[in-house]
């Protein structure tokens, strides 16, 4: 069997339950897995695959503690993953992104994720999966990420585009979640959840909509585009969602607002 796009739909998972090459991941809440989820998926602890430490969170661990989390649910190194979640994708996006940093990029999010999947009828399970320990090696790739260094070698980069995915209150400093508030020098706001479609289970909004929203902001598929938010959970969403539709320099900045806007020596607007 091929491998299934980025962006999978229900309907096309569904013709594919029970295939021994795909692990498909749930990173909802645990009590709502243990309600329903996809059958066969398994629970995987959204806290397991960040790491910190107050007030600096969305960091990656270190290789050695990917290599046992990853390891233990079952992803091996030829493992398909495909993930999902019930809040449109954020968590289950960050999966994608740490795996891609790892060096894995065998995988999917499921567009709409559990609402799509249960409010469209598609079976149902409420069976807790004990995943199988593979065995699965970090191959560390620095390109879908960077840190607050290059941040600021590039901040007068014309061929780079800071895309900040955050609320506009938090953007200009009205909600402040870290010692200052502001953003970024140079950062353009487009919040995360303007690329999901509330009207059909919280999938992407079609592709030409998408590509239409990121160029009105300057987010351009020509420019090198550097997603961030508090911690690096909604834009590592962006960062998929640009990834679906084809940009080939998009990377994103673990930490975030609560590293950037927690260090007085650097930069805020």
């Amino acid at each position: 069997m091929t491998s299934p796009p980025l962006l999978i739909e229900p309907d096309d998972l569904e013709k594919s339950l029970g295939y021994d090459n795909f692990l498909i991941v749930d990173l909802g809440k645990p009590d709502t897995y243990a309600r329903l989820h996809v059958p066969g998926a398994v629970h995987l602890d959204y806290a397991a695959i960040v790491a910190g430490s107050k007030p600096v969170a969305g960091l990656v661990p270190v290789d050695a503690t990917l290599e046992t989390v990853l390891s233990a649910f079952r992803i091996g190194d030829d493992t398909h993953v495909i993930a999902y979640d019930v809040e449109g994708g954020g968590r289950a996006a960050l999966l994608l992104w740490t795996l891609a940093v790892a060096g894995h990029t065998n995988a999917s999010l499921l567009n709409g994720g559990l609402h799509a999947w249960a409010n469209e009828g598609h079976p149902l399970d409420n069976t807790p999966v004990t995943p199988v320990p593979r065995s699965f090696t970090v191959r560390h790739d620095e390109s879908p990420g960077v840190d607050h260094d290059y941040i600021l070698e590039h901040l007068q980069d014309a061929d780079c585009c800071l895309l900040d995915v955050r609320s506009p209150d938090e953007f200009n400093g009205v909600k402040k979640y870290a010692a200052r508030g502001g953003h970024i020098p140079g950062a353009v706001n487009l919040e995360w959840t303007g690329a999901m479609d509330k009207t059909r289970n919280l999938r992407l909004r079609p592709d030409s909509e998408l590509a239409d929203m990121y160029a009105s902001a300057g987010a351009t598929p020509e420019r090198e585009v550097i997603t961030y938010c508090q911690t690096h959970h909604r834009s590592a969403h962006t960062w998929f969602v640009l990834r679906h539709l084809g940009y080939p320099r998009v990377r994103g900045f673990p930490g975030s607002w609560s590293y950037w806007g927690n260090r007085p020596d650097l930069p805020v607007e």
